[in-house]
C-alpha cells in the first residue's frame, strides 16, 4: 500500500480564459495533517473539488487513496470523507436523523450503521443531543455533526473546508483537537483554513497564491525560507518614526502586526536595546521593543508580496 493519500501532478483547471489552478504538484503522506492556506480566490476550494471528484481538471494527475482522480471520481467520492465550507446538514433534521441520511449515503443501515453511529457520537460528545434539531444547535455543535456525518463510513482521508469559519475561537480549539484525534488514529486530514494561528497545527503547509502553488513545507520549515533573520516587536511608535529613527540600520522588512510593528532583521541586526536607543536618540520616548518570533502571517504576506511580484517558489 503506498503512505501517500495524495498524489498531483501538473494539476491545473481553467475556467474559460481564467486559470483557477495553475500547473500544482505536491503529495500528502498517510495521517498527515496538511493545511491548503490562501487569500479568497487562491484556488484552494477548486482543488479540493478536484480532488473529491466533484470538479474535473484541465490538465493533469491526481490521486486519492490510490484511486485516479480524473479516471475514476465516483469511487473517489465513495472513500473519502468532504467536510464544505458551509454546513452541509438538514437543518429540520435531528443530529441521529443526519447521521442516519449520510449513514445511508455511504451504504452503513442496521447493525453497522448504529455501531458507527454510536462509535462517532460518543467520540465527537453527541450522544446526549442525538434527539435534537440541527437547526437550533450552535455553530461549534453543528460543526461536530458535519465531522461526524464526514467519518462514519471510517475514510482513510478526509476533507474539510474551511471547518470553522463563523464559530467561536473556543469551538475552533475543540475542533482541532478533535482532528489530531482523527489524525493520531492514522486518518488523513487535508484542511483549509483562513486561520494562521490554525495553520500552525498542521505538519505542512501548501500556500496558494492567484492559483499557485508559492510555497510547500512544515511551518518551522516556511519561516525559515521566508522569514529570515530575527524580528523584533515593537509598541508605541509608527511605521514613519521608526524608519527615520533607524536610518543607517538595515531593518529587512517593518511590517504591522496588531497594534505593534513587526521589525525584521538579520540574525547579526541590531538587538531590541540597540533599537530603542536609537529611538530614543530620535526624541522617541516609550518605546517598547522586544524580541519575538516570526508567525505564518509574516510568511504569509512574505509569500504574497513574491508570488504577486513574479517571485520563483
Amino acid at each position: 500500500m503506498s503512505e501517500l493519500s495524495v498524489e498531483v501532478r501538473h494539476l491545473t483547471r481553467r475556467f474559460g480564459e481564467f486559470v483557477a489552478v495553475n500547473d500544482v504538484s505536491f503529495d500528502v503522506s498517510r495521517g498527515e495533517i496538511f493545511g491548503y492556506l490562501g487569500a479568497n480566490g487562491a484556488g484552494k476550494s477548486t482543488t479540493i473539488r478536484i480532488l473529491c471528484g466533484l470538479l474535473g481538471a484541465s490538465e493533469g494527475e491526481a490521486r486519492v487513496s490510490g484511486v485516479d482522480v480524473i479516471r475514476e471520481p465516483a469511487a473517489v467520492r465513495r472513500s473519502i470523507g468532504y467536510m464544505s465550507q458551509k454546513f452541509s446538514l438538514y437543518l429540520d433534521l435531528t443530529v441521529e436523523e443526519n447521521l442516519a441520511f449520510f449513514g445511508g449515503a455511504y451504504g452503513l443501515f442496521g447493525k453497522a450503521f448504529r455501531a458507527r453511529r454510536d462509535a462517532v457520537s460518543a467520540a465527537l460528545e453527541l450522544t446526549a443531543i442525538e434527539g435534537e434539531l440541527v437547526g437550533a444547535l450552535p455553530g461549534g455543535i453543528k460543526q461536530r455533526v458535519a465531522l461526524a456525518s464526514a467519518i462514519l463510513h471510517q475514510p482513510g482521508i478526509v476533507f474539510l473546508d474551511e471547518p470553522t469559519a463563523g464559530v467561536d475561537p473556543e469551538a475552533r480549539r475543540s475542533f482541532w483537537r478533535l482532528i489530531r484525534r482523527l489524525a493520531s488514529g492514522g486518518t488523513t486530514v487535508f484542511v483549509t483554513t483562513h486561520y494562521l494561528d490554525e495553520a500552525e497545527y498542521c505538519e505542512r503547509l501548501g500556500l496558494m497564491s492567484a492559483g499557485r502553488l508559492a510555497a510547500l513545507g512544515t511551518p518551522a520549515e516556511l519561516r525559515e525560507r521566508f522569514v529570515p533573520g530575527r524580528v523584533l516587536e515593537v509598541h508605541g511608535v509608527s511605521v514613519e518614526q521608526l524608519e527615520g529613527a533607524s536610518r543607517g540600520l538595515t531593518l529587512l522588512e517593518v511590517e504591522p502586526f496588531g497594534a505593534a510593528l513587526h521589525v525584521r532583521v538579520a540574525k547579526d541586526g541590531p538587538g531590541p536595546e540597540e533599537l530603542r536607543r536609537l529611538l530614543v536618540s530620535s526624541g522617541i520616548e516609550g518605546a517598547r521593543v522586544a524580541e519575538t518570533s516570526s508567525t505564518l502571517e509574516d510568511v504569509f504576506l512574505t509569500v504574497e508580496r513574491s508570488a504577486l511580484a513574479g517571485g520563483a517558489r
